[in-house]
């Protein structure tokens, strides 16, 4: 990787184990068999392979710090769902007063000033209606809401076994919680200034239902090497989002895409879902969909598929979308998608 006069072929580990069994149907491994197997295959077969050209730094730069960011959210989502979780067991209160929302700092700072019921109770009116207020939450309507609660609220258990153990286990959970949310921060603001430098951005920020977490993703996933796919299908397959059809004699059957990066596949999934309620022509499609047979993830895939082709087209001209211009090749080639009314 280090030196430019290298040209790398990138193979799947599922390539080179099932070439193996060709030669050794038995399952006998080695390292440097394998070795010579690689060579073989590429050296016979690198017509069928693709060479491995990286993104320029920026953009890979992008595609880390997205893939980052989506872990720490997920590590966030898990430690958050495990502290609801212990609160159910002995201080529901809680959960009932932040609206089951542990995500937030506001949260996490109420767990570590009240991990409990007791220490709950014995807070002043005006010291959490000082806290509300110093954590940004201004509403009136909410606050007092959240001090009736309060008020209201009954101990669930008064077993000290429980509820000492409860509380240490609270008060590390919120602490962890607490000390994610500035990176989580941290990693927002260096994907929207890289986002935003980036010469391809035109071509993903003004996507319906993309938003800023989904514009760099999108990006990220195509990349910066025009040369990478050579039609849409390419990028269909490598996203994971063009399914499995599989023949033998007369039966054929088509199933679920696997080996794909996860992460690429679900960018797109979500950002055909997330389009549907901006865009009127992938609401109808959506609903096609549903209309004949489909579940709510085979539609959202089926969109995908086709906003995949659309984006596949525009980022190889480096045109952005027009969604018009869109409708109108619709209307060209009959499509009822074409009837909707033109996208805001």
């Amino acid at each position: 990787m280090g030196y430019d006069c290298f040209e790398l072929y990138p193979i799947n580990p599922k390539q080179l184990d099932n070439y193996r069994k060709a030669f050794r149907p038995s399952g006998a491994k080695d390292d440097p068999t394998d070795a010579e197997l690689l060579c073989q295959f590429v050296s016979l077969h690198y017509q069928q392979l693709h060479p491995w050209r990286p993104d320029d730094e920026q953009t890979r730069k992008l595609a880390l710090l997205c893939e980052k960011r989506r872990q720490a959210v997920d590590a966030r989502s898990a430690l958050s769902n495990q502290l609801k979780s212990e609160l159910k067991a002995f201080f529901p209160l809680a959960l009932a007063v932040l609206d089951n929302d542990l995500t937030t700092v506001l949260a996490a700072d109420f767990l570590l000033n009240w991990p409990n019921f007791e220490s709950l109770k014995k807070a002043s009116t005006h010291k959490l209606r000082r806290f509300f207020y110093g954590h940004q939450c201004r509403s009136e309507q909410k606050i007092q809401a959240r001090l009736e609660r309060v008020k209201a609220g009954q101990p669930l258990t008064r077993d000290n076994a429980i509820i000492e153990a409860g509380t240490l286990t609270t008060l590390m959970l919120a602490q962890q919680l607490k000390a994610m949310a500035p990176y989580i921060g941290l990693y927002e603001k260096e994907i929207a200034q890289l986002f935003a430098q980036h010469p391809d951005s035109a071509l993903f920020n003004n996507l319906p239902g993309a938003g800023e977490a989904l514009g760099p993703r999108l990006l990220s996933a195509f990349g910066s090497d025009r040369e990478r796919f050579t039609s849409p299908l390419d990028a269909l397959t490598f996203f994971g989002i063009a399914p499995v059809t599989e023949s033998s004699g007369k039966s054929s059957w088509v199933h679920f895409r696997w080996a794909c990066s996860k992460f690429v596949r679900q960018s797109f999934h979500e950002f055909a879902g997330h389009s549907v309620g901006f865009c009127d022509w992938a609401k109808a499609f959506y609903l096609q969909q549903k209309a004949r047979g489909k579940g709510h993830h085979a539609a959202v895939r089926a969109l995908a598929y086709k906003w995949i082709r659309i984006l596949f087209r525009c980022w190889k001209t480096r045109q952005p979308y027009d969604p018009q211009l869109y409708l109108t090749a619709l209307a060209q080639r009959g499509s009822p998608l074409a009837a909707v009314k033109n996208p805001s």
